[in-house]
């Protein structure tokens, strides 16, 4: 606490700094309006409030440019950003469509390949029924042969056996024409 009054009282009061009348070269307040009074008129005499307004109004102006351009700007960046979203847009839709398309594109390919696969599937049956088919009139055209053959040759040994010869002969051409009467 000490330290701080002797503080206070080594601190410069303004209330002593002026002694005496107040026009008066002796009394510092009016020293200090004087000196401000001239500085005040050697910063108008030198045009520096005017400097200082057209430094200002640059400024302004510079500014005012900037922001101008700032809002071109803006506008054209809102323009393109404008452009871009349209653009996906349509890449989006045509992207779609490419989709649909293709799903499309795949549903009738899977109908074309049922449809196909019906048809491989019915020309194969019936590629099967024409070999089961032929297959069994050559079993049948072969069976008829052994027959023919198993039944000559008994009808050779029952009629060598009771027949003459000159029977047998006319037995054998009778046979042979129809034989062959049957099979043409």
């Amino acid at each position: 606490m000490k330290k701080l009054a002797t503080l206070a009282a080594l601190a410069p009061v303004p209330a002593f700094a002026a002694s005496g009348p107040f026009f008066s070269l002796t009394n510092t307040n009016f020293i200090v309006l004087l000196g401000f009074l001239v500085f005040i008129g050697i910063l108008v005499y030198y045009k520096v409030p005017a400097m200082l307004g057209n430094l200002l109004d640059e400024r302004a102006s510079s500014i005012r440019s900037e922001l101008d351009e700032a809002r071109a700007l803006r506008e054209e960046a809102q323009t393109i950003l404008a452009s871009y979203e349209r653009k996906q847009r349509e890449v989006q839709e045509q992207a779609d469509g490419i989709v649909k398309q293709a799903k499309a594109d795949a549903e009738a390919a899977a109908v074309q390949a049922k449809a196909d696969l019906k048809t491989s599937i019915a020309r194969r049956l019936a590629a099967a029924e024409e070999q089961i088919t032929a297959a069994q009139t050559a079993a049948v055209r072969d069976v008829r042969n052994a027959a023919v053959n198993v039944a000559v040759e008994a009808a050779k040994e029952v009629l060598s056996k009771q027949l003459s010869a000159a029977d047998a002969n006319k037995m054998i051409d009778a046979s042979i024409t129809e034989v062959s009467a049957k099979l043409h």
